[in-house]
């Protein structure tokens, strides 16, 4: 009996030494990357000579063409603007009609606030670069002030060009869809308030504006296209 007791004690002593099994750790989450808009002096990649963007709005599409060698600054700028996504849901908060509509404020006051001073130098504007109907050109509140608002000439505004506004491309396909942008609340909305509350101000106050639901690079002319997802 004695025996048996000791066995016992032992069996006990042995499952008492044995480690519980260990829980297997939740995996860890990635963190979301952080946006490089939120960085402006590193966006500075130079632009192609000539490129393409499909602009596509609430309203319908459009398609600009850039020519670096009217602009070379401005193209840059738009050109790392486009490539990182920065004009998603920006608002047109400013038609003119028969002058201008103007849009480059982004939707996230976050973005807004760290580009608000990063400004690039003029470029000057050469001979036969004016400010034609369907030309795309920074806006600026003074020399040197180029940030990231833009305007599209709605008709031939060549006084425009000894106030430092050079065009860097224009609207070749769509330009019905630039004239039909929502126009009825003229210069209304107040662009401090856009800055610093961006979309939610514009849903709010001024919901009938269009914006853009994407700015797209297109592929150059000749360029192979690129490969299709692959389906999980």
């Amino acid at each position: 009996m004695k025996a048996l007791i000791v066995l016992l004690a032992t069996g006990t002593a042995m499952f008492a030494q044995t480690p519980a099994p260990q829980k297997s750790a939740a995996p860890a989450t990635k963190a979301p990357a952080e946006s490089p808009l939120l960085h402006p002096a590193n966006l500075k990649a130079k632009a192609p000579d000539d490129f393409k963007v499909k602009f596509t709005t609430t309203h319908g599409d459009f398609v600009v063409e850039v020519h670096r060698d009217w602009s070379p600054l401005g193209a840059d700028r738009f050109y790392n603007l486009v490539k990182n996504k920065f004009f998603t849901d920006a608002a047109f908060f400013r038609y003119v009609p028969g002058f201008i509509v103007q849009f480059g404020i982004p939707a996230k006051p976050e973005i807004a606030k760290v580009w608000e001073n990063a400004n690039i130098p003029d470029d000057p504007i050469k001979a036969g670069n004016t400010n034609k109907k369907g030309t795309l050109v920074f806006a600026t509140a003074g020399p040197n002030t180029r940030t990231t608002q833009l305007f599209i000439n709605l008709n031939n505004n060549g006084a425009l060009d000894s106030q430092h506004f050079t065009p860097f491309g224009e609207v070749i396909e769509g330009m019905d869809v630039v004239n039909g942008l929502y126009s009825g609340y003229g210069e209304s909305p107040e662009q401090g308030h856009i800055q610093a509350q961006g979309k939610a101000y514009l849903d709010k106050n001024f919901p009938k504006l269009d914006s853009i639901k994407s700015a797209t690079i297109l592929p150059a002319a000749g360029a192979a296209p690129a490969p299709a997802a692959k389906k999980k």
